[in-house]
């Protein structure tokens, strides 16, 4: 994949202007345009830039979405109401009278967003009663303008407030069984149910779960020591380091400086990584299905405060600015 041509903090900050927002997709496809309101749109990574969306397996816009080869993603403004319940309305003419530009395959763009991405679709999983659509953001434009936001079933408007603790969700009641409140335990199984609906996907891929670490881990910062890998293979329990870098440079996937001293991440091999990002984002979309956004930001602020709570120096390896 071609390094996008705009900074990542421009990209950062325009992701940010969708909190539990409003979106409208759209695409084109056997000459019509063709769009509708969602909410299912997240962030997948910032190199490559990616984000992925989910429809319904029964909309029937879904295989227009899956044949064509691009959409964009509006993020809408806090005064675009009207757009969303037009969007949202099956039959309706929605694009008649609009003020559209086209992008790349024709796209149909919607103006005075609060933000937009026109994006290739890169991949496509199922994920239950829907599908997701990954995408690689070719273009965004962000406007800056207070996002339109739909919770307790009706729209809201965003403004700016002091930070609040959000609420942490009532505790499973462990029945007087040590195991079923033991945070290990729950970690586990979260990891182990997560964890087993990746692993076919990677069997299809050819990647093992020796594979899949090392890959990820050149992915975060490419260039590692061959002993850096081995150590922390070995930490994890994991297998043989030395068959695992024999096997990873058969496939093309990893290769060697002049000295042989790093190992570096081929470019077969940061397209499987990437892909395998984008996999794994759509399984956490999907897990996170029934949380709300505070939800959401509060589990993962707690998982990083007991990470670095109990890294034995570990987790500093996995940072991009760790050297």
């Amino acid at each position: 994949m071609a390094q996008p041509a705009f900074p990542a903090a421009s990209f950062r900050n325009a992701l940010g202007s969708f909190a539990t927002g409003v979106t409208i997709v759209t695409t084109h496809h056997d000459g019509a345009d063709i769009g509708l309101t969602a909410n299912s749109f997240n962030s997948v990574s910032l190199d490559p830039p990616m984000v992925l969306w989910s429809l319904a397996k029964s909309s029937l816009s879904l295989p227009a979405f899956k044949a064509a080869s691009h959409f964009a993603v509006h993020v809408l403004a806090a005064d675009q109401q009207p757009l969303s319940d037009l969007f949202a309305t099956q039959g309706a003419d929605k694009f008649s009278g609009q003020n559209l530009s086209r992008g790349p395959g024709n796209l149909p763009l919607l103006m005075d967003c609060a933000a937009r991405f026109e994006c290739r679709t890169a991949f496509q999983y199922e994920g239950g009663d829907h599908e997701i659509l990954v995408g690689e953001v070719e273009n965004f434009v962000d406007n800056q303008r207070s996002p339109l936001v739909f919770t307790g079933g009706q729209y809201a408007v965003a403004v700016d407030k002091p930070r609040e603790t959000v609420d942490e969700p009532q505790p499973i009641r462990p029945n007087g069984s040590f195991g079923k409140d033991y945070l290990g335990f729950l970690l586990s199984v979260a990891h182990h149910q997560l964890r087993s609906q990746l692993r076919p996907k990677l069997e299809d891929l050819g990647i093992t779960d020796d594979d899949y670490t090392v890959l990820m881990t050149l992915l975060v910062r490419d260039d590692r020591h061959e002993d850096e890998l081995s150590g922390l293979m070995k930490y994890m329990g994991r297998g043989s380091p030395e068959n695992m870098f024999v096997r990873l440079q058969a496939k093309r996937l990893i290769t060697y400086d002049q000295n042989r001293s790093s190992v570096l991440l081929t470019r077969a091999g940061r397209r499987t990584a990437i892909e395998i990002i984008a996999m794994t984002k759509a399984i956490e979309s999907d897990a996170e299905t029934n949380l709300d956004y505070g939800e959401r930001e509060l589990l993962k602020r707690l998982l990083r405060r007991i990470i670095r709570n109990t890294d034995p120096g570990t987790y500093r390896f996995w940072r991009a600015d760790h050297a």
